[in-house]
This record gives C-alpha cells, structure tokens and sequence, in this order.
C-alpha cells in the first residue's frame, strides 16, 4: 500500500506516454525515502531530465523538509521531485500547496528565501481533479497539536552571568534546554549540523521532555542564522537555551554559553529544584 494513497482523489489524471521512464529513487534523496514508494518517473514533475539536476535541486529543499514546517511538507515535495510510478502523473492539489505554502513560506522567508514561482499553487489542479489531498480536518483531533517555533531574532549569547541571575530568568520561562551544537561537513560542502538536545526542566504546560526536545530541535533549524552564530568553529558547543510557550509559540529568550569550567549554570540548574521563585 503506498502512504500517498490516503491523498488520493478518485478521478482520471494525465497520461504519462513513452517520455518518461521509471528509476529508483536515489540514496542522496534522503527527504523522498520511507514514503511508500521506491520508484519515481523521469522526467519529474519540475521538468529535471537527469538524475543529476534532481539531486542538486531537491538537496536546497532537504533543510526544509528536516523543520517539519507542514504535516505534508514532505509528501507536497516529493510528489514533485519524485512521482510515484504510475501511469499517470499524480499532482498535488491546489489545495495541498496553499496549506503547505502558508506554513512552510515564513520558514523559507527567515532563510533569506521567498516561495519560488515554480511552485506557484495556481499551477496546480483544484480538489475535483485526480491530485493528492491534504487529510481531513480530523486529522488535527487525532494529533496533539504542538507549539511552534517560529522565525525570531537571534538572543544575544551571554557569557557572563551569576547563578541568581540565571535562576530570576528560569522563573520567568517555560523550560530550559541544554543544547550542543557542532558543524559536519557534507559531501557537497553545504552547511549542516550535529543538534544534540537534553531538557533541564519544563516548569509549566503539559509538555513532555522529548516534545520540548524535539520542538528546541526544530526551532534551530528554523533559526538556522542562530546556529551559525553559535557554531564558529567545528568543535562542538553546548549552550542553555531559555523560553516562553506565548499562544502556542515558542519563543527563545536567552541563550547561555555553557563553558566547562563554568559553575553558575551547574549550580542554577542544580538549585532550581529547591528554588522559590517571588
């Protein structure tokens, strides 16, 4: 059973004709693997006539993808850079485009992007036409529905605080997030990064510490500027970073550079188990 099958809408769609061929979709498309489906038609759906221009073209839209910006992010992508083999081409609804744009823009906005021409949502077939669906409605009342990161200025990282201090700014918050960060180089020598999250507490919500560690992970990788930042070199560094939940958003509002010989951030986090706050 292919996973797009719960998109599907029951109609006819377009003929592919002898111009296109299937290919198993290659290992560098790591964003288009576990999607129920192995093969894909060439030429895509974009137009890239070698696997080659496919690579290059979908590996900008891999970092997208890793921020989880929509539910059908991924499914939206892949249905155009790797169409199942069928025999006919499956679009993706008009419908499913404007649910992931509105989502997805802002994330690729705070990269520095705006949303390409080329995945215009007019170009796309309506919810009549055979094309793939966003789920129902439904579907948010069988999920928990998460806070979100969004796009927000980078805090200043501090380096010179007191533990009171520290303690002051942890009664204000909703959770502490120890954070170690590290560059890796990749074969293309694009820029990624180790995230490595460990949840220090959570003083409000009904947050569990693995969604909380999850949601910091994504808030990094939306925030991919902060990162820079905090990652100068390729040695590793670990750093706290502090926040409100404020109408389902997450916002960071510190960020504390947790250095080995430091003792004020050991002795904060260890405090804070006893502490009072006014």
């Amino acid at each position: 059973v292919f996973a797009v099958n719960g998109f599907l809408r029951v109609a006819t769609g377009l003929d592919i004709g002898l111009s296109t061929k299937c290919v198993v979709i290659p290992k560098e498309m790591g964003m288009c693997h576990q999607i129920g489906y192995s093969e894909m038609r060439l030429p895509n759906l974009m137009g890239h006539t070698s696997m080659a221009e496919v690579i290059l073209k979908s590996t900008t839209w891999q970092h997208l993808v890793r921020t989880d910006c929509h539910p059908h992010v991924r499914t939206f992508l892949c249905s155009l850079f790797a169409p199942i083999c069928l025999d006919t081409f499956i679009h993706p609804c008009r419908s499913m485009c404007a649910a992931v744009r509105d989502s997805c823009a802002p994330v690729l906005l705070c990269h520095g992007h705006p949303w390409p021409a080329s995945l215009d949502c007019d170009r796309f077939p309506g919810d009549e036409d055979v094309c793939l669906a966003p789920l129902t409605k439904d579907y948010k009342y069988l999920h928990k529905v998460q806070p979100k990161p969004t796009c927000q200025t980078c805090p200043a990282v501090e380096e010179f605080f007191t533990h009171k201090r520290v303690l002051e700014v942890f009664c204000d918050s909703n959770f502490a997030v120890k954070v170690k960060l590290s560059k890796k180089r990749t074969a293309l020598e694009d820029q990624e990064y180790n995230i490595e999250c460990q949840v220090e507490f959570i003083t409000q919500g009904s947050l569990l510490p693995y969604e909380t560690q999850s949601m910091i992970q994504q808030w990094l990788l939306i925030n991919e500027k902060c990162i820079e930042r905090m990652t100068p070199t390729h040695r590793p560094t670990v750093y706290l970073l502090v926040g409100n939940i404020e109408e389902g958003i997450i916002l960071v509002k510190q960020v504390y550079r947790w250095q080995r010989k430091d003792s004020q951030l050991t002795l904060a986090t260890q405090k804070w188990r006893y502490h009072k706050c006014l």
